[in-house]
């Protein structure tokens, strides 16, 4: 896992992190969950070693998972650790938001404690951030608390890691994604504790009745007192997904009281974009992550998991829906992906989101290839569709496309250079500020940015909803309208000019800016390259056509 300041974290860091958290959610077994939790930490998160220990019954931690080195696997995997000294472990050091981090100044104490560990070589730091041999980070896992918090459970084991790959101290976004990913651990670990004792306790529901009334009382109290949401649902019929029964930890998530739970169904419960998502996942096994209705009106996120159970072994059978609040995880998801594709100045789609909308716009196949085989389809057959017996349309022309028989692509085209045909296309303005450097120059990069602020303001109050303003870099701003012609584009340059050119308030004066607008056509058979490329080039044809002193506003 990288440690690029914020705003520049790769989309492939986050899809690991992602892909890390699903493997340790996923797990069959809380052994499998625990070893998924050390694998992810080496495999998303940069460090080359990581051990995962865990609270036993007596209060002491086990090793009970390790990766990225086997000697020391084998070395200290099933040896425990008192209570007494990893209580010192964890406080002392210095605390970064949940994690704890003891330097190699002061870790020589525990060198002598019970706490199972390994040793590493290596040269002593040469800079001030970087990581040292003896240097231990530790990040606490916590179970759920009773409002779905943090670090307000009880301590269910401790994440160690050693060695980042960078060989640095971890940064903010380094700190922040390993709190994360052991707050999303932690949950891991106690379903899987709660999926492991509820698999039991159906393994002695077949048995016979005696071990059936055991169990029964054993899922009653796994159910009432999970930390999670849990609910039984109906299975099959006409009242298929009719809510039966809830515990205390999902009517606090959803505000509701466990008897007006019993008169809806998760469909009625379900935001109205999610029922979709609902109706695919409502079987046997089935799992989604969902937005549910809160009795105030607003919405709250959840991954939902279903598991089958029956009331007799022969009996009538239901669904056991599993309810976790992901709220948190989702507002982190949302913006992590909002940095990584927005600009950290202006809040505008950065370029790479920009190219991401116009390439989603373009095939490979240009317009005119597909007017062609049209025409010859018309010319052979009269028409270029048929219908068959039972009324269904079939485009021939679709039979000429390399990458299927039927292309439902609306293709992008482009008004015919020299004249306004009526056209309507995607327009690409491509807009770039005059005279922006001497105000860097003159009054300083804040009176800069606060001229890039405004002027994002301003393209983004001058287009329609639907429109993109991004900006592209520097003083580089791009603007795609769907749908324009070619005076309408024209209109729409003269129109951003005109706000632009008014005068902005930065650092306490007032300044001008002026801008050049290149109109550009995108149209499919082009790269988003291609399409900026083509209007940078115009941008630059309708500046240099433009008296030097009619480039700026005043």
């Amino acid at each position: 896992m990288e440690t690029d300041s914020e705003p520049y974290v790769r989309l492939a860091s986050l899809r690991q992190l992602h892909q890390a958290m699903a493997d340790m959610n996923k797990a069959r077994s809380l052994a499998d969950t625990l070893q998924a939790v050390a694998d992810g930490v080496v495999q998303a998160l940069g460090y080359e070693l990581a051990c995962v220990n865990l609270v036993g019954p007596d209060g002491d931690l086990v090793v009970a998972a390790f990766a990225g080195n086997q000697a020391a696997e084998a070395l200290i995997t099933g040896r425990s650790g008192s209570r007494e000294s990893w209580d010192r472990r964890l406080n002392m050091g210095e605390q970064w938001g949940d994690l704890i981090f003891i330097p190699h100044t002061e870790g020589w104490v525990l060198d002598d404690d019970d706490v199972p560990q390994w040793y590493t070589d290596g040269p002593a730091p040469r800079f001030e951030d970087e990581w040292h041999p003896s240097d231990r980070l530790f990040a606490p896992m916590y179970a759920p608390g009773p409002q779905g918090g943090g670090s307000s459970g009880e301590l269910i084991g401790v994440l160690s890691v050693d060695r980042p790959r960078n060989g640095r101290r971890p940064g903010a976004w380094g700190r922040e994604a390993l709190q994360m990913y052991a707050f999303q651990a932690a949950i891991a670990i106690s379903n899987a504790r709660l999926r492991s004792n509820m698999q039991r306790a159906l393994v002695r529901l077949e048995r016979d009745q005696q071990a059936l009334r055991a169990s029964e009382e054993s899922f009653r109290q796994a159910f009432e007192y999970a930390p999670s949401g849990m609910a039984i649902a109906e299975m099959g019929g006409d009242q298929h997904g009719r809510i039966l029964r809830t515990n205390d930890a999902l009517c606090r998530l959803l505000g509701r009281r466990a008897s007006s739970m019993r008169r809806y169904a998760f469909s009625d419960l379900v935001h109205p974009e999610d029922i979709g998502t609902l109706l695919r996942t409502s079987a046997e096994g089935g799992r989604a992550e969902l937005r549910l209705g809160r009795r105030d009106g607003t919405y709250v996120w959840v991954s939902l998991r279903n598991s089958v159970v029956a009331d007799a072994a022969d009996g009538p059978r239901f669904l056991l829906t599993h309810v976790e609040d992901i709220e948190e995880r989702k507002r982190r998801e949302l913006q992590l992906a909002h940095r990584a594709s927005h600009d950290s100045l202006t809040g505008l789609p950065n370029s790479a989101e920009l190219r991401s909308r116009l390439a989603a716009r373009l095939c490979q196949r240009p317009q005119s290839a597909h007017a062609a085989v049209a025409d010859a389809m018309d010319a052979a057959y009269g028409h270029s569709a048929v219908f068959d017996s039972g009324g269904h349309t079939f485009d021939f022309s679709a039979a000429a496309e390399p990458y299927g028989a039927f292309d439902h692509h609306v293709h992008a085209v482009a008004p015919e250079d020299g004249r306004d045909d009526g056209t309507k296309g995607l327009a690409v303005l491509f807009c770039d500020l005059d005279g922006f450097k001497s105000i860097n120059d003159r009054f300083g990069h804040n009176a800069g940015d606060a001229v890039l602020i405004e002027v994002a303001r301003r393209l983004s109050g001058g287009v329609r909803d639907g429109d993109t303003v991004a900006r592209l870099g520097g003083d580089e701003f791009v603007i795609l309208a769907n749908g324009l012609g070619k005076a309408d584009a024209q209109d729409l340059a003269v129109r951003l000019r005109g706000e632009i050119i008014q005068p902005i308030r930065a650092e306490g004066r007032a300044v001008r800016v002026g801008a050049s607008f290149g109109i550009g056509w995108a149209h499919c058979g082009m790269t988003a390259d291609e399409v900026l490329k083509s209007a940078d080039e115009r941008m630059y044809v309708e500046k240099r056509s433009r008296p030097k002193q009619h480039r700026r506003a005043g």
